[in-house]
């Protein structure tokens, strides 16, 4: 078994979508004349992976699933147990048989992959101003609590002298350096000034917000 790029003739995937039933994603397809099974391929598209005409990773043959013609004639279409909560990829793609061995069909169109939310994860923060009567500074103390990990690079604390900061560019922004475990997590204090005021956001709404929701406590 091999990959190849479509050629002239070859048999490609169209109109793909998808449901999501209860626990389960549903997908659907213009099954391609020539093709009597197809290879579905689910990745995390959370972690960065390029799409398919941007220096695609090939999945590993191990990793893919067959599905039959006749079992999705059966069915009416592919369904797929639901498993955490993020962002994932589904990438379906046709095979044929030719000189005894299999060509599994990479599509230059990208009109035989999708990708979907299976919900938002939420990541629940308090930050903690304490002022001591005998200094003009005082410490800040940050708690996430995530229900699942949540790398460094999605969250970052802004922060303001005057008032809590309105978004990421209302103020002085600060990377954190260390990633989020799953459950509480209870951040070394930092000393601001009397009037400075901290607050977290992401650092990429439109990236980050697709896959968790930011609640403060």
């Amino acid at each position: 078994m091999q990959y190849r790029e479509a050629q002239p003739g070859d048999p490609i995937i169209s109109e793909l979508s998808h449901k999501i039933d209860d626990n389960r994603v549903v997908l659907r397809w213009q099954w391609p004349e020539g093709a009597a099974v197809v290879y579905i391929a689910k990745q995390s598209a959370d972690a960065g992976v390029n799409g398919q005409n941007e220096g695609e990773v090939l999945p590993p043959f191990s990793s893919l699933k067959l599905f039959t013609r006749e079992e999705y004639k059966a069915a009416g279409s592919y369904r797929d147990r639901i498993e955490g909560i993020g962002r994932v990829r589904y990438i379906v793609y046709p095979a044929v048989r030719e000189d005894g061995d299999t060509y599994v069909i990479r599509q230059q169109d990208g009109a035989n992959q999708l990708e979907l939310s299976t919900g938002r994860a939420k990541i629940r923060y308090a930050v903690h101003h304490k002022k001591s009567w005998f200094r003009s500074r005082k410490t800040v103390q940050i708690q996430v609590t995530a229900e699942v990990p949540v790398p460094q690079e999605a969250l970052c604390y802004v922060k303001k002298r005057g008032g809590y900061p309105a978004d990421r560019d209302d103020g002085t922004l600060y990377p954190f350096t260390a990633p989020f475990a799953a459950g509480r997590n209870v951040l070394p204090s930092v000393e601001v000034g009397g009037d400075e005021y901290v607050r977290l956001f992401f650092t990429d709404g439109q990236k980050y917000g697709t896959v968790y929701e930011l609640v403060p406590e």
